[in-house]
């Protein structure tokens, strides 16, 4: 069957042209990869609300602890003096947790505009909806589109002093190069002065990172066999979940946390008219989630053409939220 595709539709967010692109690219790579950025569609989303969930998942509820009960503390780090400024949050996506910021400065009546950059329109247009709800007062300006892009369309908007939010370990989906290249990014598209408050998983007792992401109930398994369903459903696919084991990886050396599928047996995989070849026991590279040592946070902002501008760790000292300034 030929793949039929329509050139402007959108696959959570993503133009599918470039799903199919990134997953052939991926499947005839060496090692084999799929992209993490790919596991968000309906069941996904649904999946990984049951993950956060889950009592071993201390990721969401660690920084969550930062927001909600250390708020005063936070601002009083990102705020840049008396000045208007804008508070750009990449990935807003919901803003479960910089709500409470949202919430504080807006009681506190800071001249700021909240600036939510996303790649999803209708997330943005559900986050619009539900602050103006909220938190009436709260100046919005939401921004549908890749980071960096949006971030040059805000300076544009206006040449105030920037706070970028970059939250729930979003660096930890990246290998240490791609981290610090995104961060060297990040400073060349900001000004001297501006701030960035990014959210870093540290490294801790091994086994409780391993068990965040091997629940022995299998909804991280499910999370990561889920896109090949997706695609088998929006791809044109074949692939048969059941003849894949999910395989998750902690080396607290390095500190990365890695996951993988596995192919159980020799098997020919078709997508559209493209077919890809797996042995027994090869392995897709699915997601790595980095834990980070201070000096590595430090060393990467450093790298990156920032200062420590502070820091705030959660009640348990498992998370860190650290401030960087321009130089």
């Amino acid at each position: 069957m030929n793949l039929q595709l329509n050139p402007h539709a959108k696959v959570s967010g993503h133009p599918v042209d470039d799903f199919l692109t990134d997953v052939l690219e991926g499947l005839k790579s060496n090692p084999k990869r799929l992209s993490s950025k790919y596991f968000y569609d309906e069941k996904g989303d649904r999946l990984f609300q049951e993950i956060m969930a889950m009592p071993d998942y201390y990721l969401t509820p660690c920084e969550l602890d930062i927001f909600k009960n250390k708020t005063a503390e936070l601002a009083q780090m990102i705020i840049p003096g008396n000045d208007p400024f804008d508070l750009i949050e990449l990935g807003a996506g919901d803003a479960m947790k910089s709500t409470f910021l949202l919430k504080y400065l807006v009681e506190k009546e800071t001249d700021f505009t909240y600036m939510p950059i996303d790649i999803s329109g209708h997330i943005l247009s559900v986050l619009h909806e539900k602050l103006s709800r909220e938190l009436p007062d709260l100046k919005i300006t939401a921004l549908e589109g890749d980071y960096f892009e949006m971030l040059q369309k805000a300076a544009s908007l206006s040449d105030r002093k920037k706070v970028i939010l970059f939250l729930g370990s979003n660096i930890g989906n990246m290998s240490r190069e791609e981290a610090e290249e995104f961060s060297l990014h990040l400073n060349k598209n900001l000004a001297k002065g501006d701030k960035v408050l990014i959210g870093f998983d540290l490294m801790k007792n091994p086994q409780v990172i391993l068990n965040a992401y091997n629940d022995k109930e299998g909804i991280t398994a499910a999370f990561n066999l889920n896109l090949l369903n997706r695609i088998n459903n929006e791809l044109d696919g074949n692939f048969i979940p059941e003849q894949f084991q999910h395989y998750q990886t902690y080396d607290p050396v390095s500190g990365a946390c890695r996951s993988f599928l596995i192919s159980l047996k020799d098997q020919e995989v078709m997508i559209g008219n493209e077919k890809i070849l797996l042995k027994e026991n090869e392995f897709i590279d699915m997601e790595i989630s980095q834990k980070f040592s201070p000096e590595d946070i430090s060393q990467l902002g450093e790298k990156s053409g920032f200062t420590m501008a502070g820091e705030i760790m959660d009640s348990k000292k498992w998370f860190v939220d650290t401030v960087w300034q321009v130089k």
